[in-house]
């Protein structure tokens, strides 16, 4: 029988203790669950003392789309204040942090540098820090923790979706992560976060893991989740990856495109509004079933790129391709018709540093 990995939530001989009698505040999600139960109410019903919820991309329960904005409100369930941390507000100010002795980190991940969650972490552990608070991380497999590929970010080109000099697919928990975050002292602070993980018990680097809960509205599954890396950068194109139908990031198309396989974008409430080709029939393929899932490859990019007759038609944000991939060469490299191993040649320098700086910090046997 294989033994399943056992996230840190569900260990809370390891941390239920840590919190007794101190205010506690909490950055999760929909898909901090205890077996069945939610964090929240998990800790409630050990007397755990909760002073508010911070509240990250897609919201608290997880029912916003992409990009749109969180407000701070009260959860109907509990009472509990929530303070939005995605809007024009991404990190918890002194105030919020006065009346609190420990800030909990527990959210599903998926291992990619441009997916937010990572984002709000940082900004977290760096207002904790400021205010001598500790973060204590409960953390949780990656499904795609099994190899690091992609360009390492420039970090000329930080931003929300890419705050750290990783690659695109950067093979570490997130737990991992913030020790690296801290010791590496990318923090804008001149102490360390006061920093507890509790590791995943049963895991390695070589862990096939489906999380249980989809981490966001548009990665409702494995596939995707898988997809996902190779994926993203058409966010910067008008090609569609397949927002506004009910298999996003798991097709690629555009009115016009090659291909059999057909599918129409259309208005989603809380999951895909107003998605690129609105009500338009894109053509193109369809990677439902492909298995496996090839690792993260710019061949799906550049086949589509080499579609249009017109390079400008292709894009629709140079800045955008910069930010998301963290490279300021790739949107050169891609028109001047590199081919991907060309391209990927340029990146293994950076590459191999990371690699010797991710060893560091791990806390689960490596893939290699």
């Amino acid at each position: 029988m294989p033994v399943h990995p056992v996230p840190g939530a569900e260990q809370p001989g390891k941390y239920i203790n840590l919190l007794t009698n101190k205010k506690v505040a909490l950055m999760v999600n929909h898909t901090s669950m205890v077996d069945s139960v939610h964090l929240v109410d998990f800790l409630l019903a050990k007397t755990i003392n909760i002073a508010k919820i911070f509240a990250v991309e897609h919201g608290f329960r997880g029912q916003a789309a992409n990009g749109e904005e969180i407000n701070s409100t009260v959860d109907e369930k509990t009472g509990l204040p929530i303070v939005s941390l995605y809007g024009k507000k991404k990190k918890p100010s002194a105030s919020d942090l006065s009346d609190v002795d420990i800030v909990v980190f527990d959210i599903q991940d998926v291992g990619c540098r441009f997916y937010t969650y990572i984002s709000s972490m940082h900004y977290l552990m760096e207002a904790c820090t400021e205010n001598n608070v500790q973060v204590i991380i409960l953390d949780r497999p990656n499904p795609n923790g099994d190899y690091v590929a992609g360009p390492v970010l420039n970090t000329e080109l930080k931003s929300f979706v890419g705050m750290h000099p990783i690659p695109i697919v950067h093979g570490c928990t997130v737990g991992e992560l913030a020790q690296m975050i801290n010791g590496e002292g990318w923090l804008k602070t001149q102490k360390k976060c006061r920093l507890k993980v509790i590791p995943v018990e049963h895991y390695s680097h070589k862990t096939r893991y489906i999380p249980p809960v989809q981490p966001s509205p548009n990665l409702p599954n494995y596939q995707a989740v898988r997809l996902y890396p190779s994926l993203c950068f058409f966010e910067a194109t008008n090609v569609s990856i397949g927002r506004g139908t009910n298999f996003p990031f798991q097709v690629i198309g555009f009115p016009g495109a090659n291909g059999k396989f057909t599918f129409k974008p259309r208005d989603i409430p809380g999951v895909s509004n107003n998605p690129l080709h609105e009500n338009k029939t894109c053509t193109g393929i369809d990677l439902r079933t492909i298995n496996p899932v090839p690792e993260f490859t710019l061949q799906y990019f550049i086949d589509f790129y080499n579609q249009f007759e017109e390079p400008e038609n292709f894009w629709k944000s140079k800045r955008w391709i910069e930010l998301l991939s963290g490279s300021k060469e790739l949107y050169n490299q891609i028109n001047n018709g590199l081919s991907k191993e060309e391209i990927r040649n340029t990146w293994q320098k950076d590459l191999k540093q990371y690699k010797s700086t991710r060893e560091k910090y791990l806390l689960y046997p490596d893939f290699e």
